[in-house]
């Protein structure tokens, strides 16, 4: 018996929406197992949290983005990253908002940790040497024996500056490192006269900038400048945590992961009245538009979606080479640094 076109349609379209219906109740169920924590509880140490470097993290806070992936995450803040380091190693915290290169140096001394959502393509430091001190500044050679501020020693803001040094030919025995964070009290060594360079980021840098305080000497706030300090691209601030956290608790990466990309997709739209209503009002320094000037200045560096580029982990793992001379390039595995896993399923899921 010949079937009659209308009804094969009907079944067919019958069919298409019940396979569609299937679907449309199966995503979310999929995803909630995907980012079911497994340990809701999480303890984050950050060292510099009112940084840009880290606005991605207190906009996932501030939003509420944690809370709403099922998470209950304690923030840490402490006076650097090196310090934030160590908390994590010391099992004080569960994860570590910091500098990729990080995941470099623990695996150089055997201790393997791995990123897992990028928050920064780009380390928006900037290196400025002091008018007071200085005025008669030529080259990076004119900082030996000078006193270098960094948000703390050991930290991403050390490694760019003894970058600089090294190619002018001055070793970092040469000069004195001071840790100065990344708030307040930098402005203030800078200013005093206790230090004649400084090593930082914004929103302090461009405070400094603004004010004539310093002439800058390096900047890698833009892509285009983070390629000339360090060769290529250089992955900056991103979750990272031991090995083990990751394999056991992937549900609790996917959600911190989640949260994380969420707020860089609100980043990518939001508008300068929005930053500025989100954020802490300590975080504005007291200049509400110096903030967003800093803001503009580094919104490029921003990662869009949480993953690391596939050049970025050899630029990193070649430039903390220059700085620590426990790595060694070849005897990194750059497959453990870090995995893009997590991102690629929230990037999927908010469309960043």
């Amino acid at each position: 018996m010949t079937v009659p076109r209308t009804s094969l349609m009907n079944r067919r379209s019958f069919h298409a929406v019940a396979s569609l219906a299937a679907a449309t109740l199966a995503t979310p169920a999929l995803l909630r197992a995907q980012a079911a924590p497994e340990k809701t509880r999480v303890s984050i140490a950050v060292g510099g949290k009112s940084s840009f470097y880290f606005l991605p993290l207190t906009i996932a806070e501030q939003l509420g983005y944690f809370r709403a992936e099922g998470l209950e995450v304690e923030i840490n803040d402490f006076a650097g990253g090196s310090r934030a380091l160590q908390a994590v190693v010391g099992g004080l915290a569960d994860v570590c908002c910091g500098a990729f290169e990080h995941t470099v140096s623990l695996q150089s001394k055997g201790q393997f940790f791995r990123s897992f959502v990028l928050m920064g393509r780009a380390p928006q430091i900037v290196v400025g040497v002091s008018h007071r001190t200085m005025e008669h500044y030529q080259t990076p050679a004119d900082l030996r024996g000078r006193r270098i501020g960094v948000t703390s020693p050991g930290s991403s803001t050390n490694m760019t500056a003894n970058l600089l040094l090294l190619g002018a030919g001055v070793r970092t025995s040469e000069v004195s490192v001071v840790g100065v964070g990344s708030s307040m009290g930098a402005l203030t060594a800078l200013r005093s006269g206790q230090i004649d360079a400084i090593s930082n980021v914004d929103p302090i840098m461009t405070m400094l900038e603004q004010k004539g305080d310093i002439r800058v000497i390096g900047d890698t706030r833009t892509l285009k400048g983070a390629q000339e300090v360090f060769g290529g691209p250089m992955p900056a601030a991103c979750l990272y945590a031991p090995e083990s956290f990751v394999d056991k608790h992937p549900g609790t990466a996917q959600a911190l992961t989640s949260a994380v990309v969420h707020a860089l997709k609100w980043i990518q739209t939001a508008g300068p009245s929005d930053i500025l209503r989100t954020v802490p009002e300590r975080y504005l320094l007291g200049d509400r538009a110096l903030y967003l000037t800093a803001f503009g200045k580094v919104r490029e560096a921003i990662s869009p979606d949480g993953l690391v580029a596939e050049q970025a982990p050899v630029t990193a793992v070649r430039a903390l080479a220059n700085f620590d001379p426990a790595v060694r390039v070849g005897k990194i595995d750059l497959s453990k640094l870090f995995t893009n896993e997590f991102a690629r399923r929230a990037k999927s899921r908010f469309q960043a």
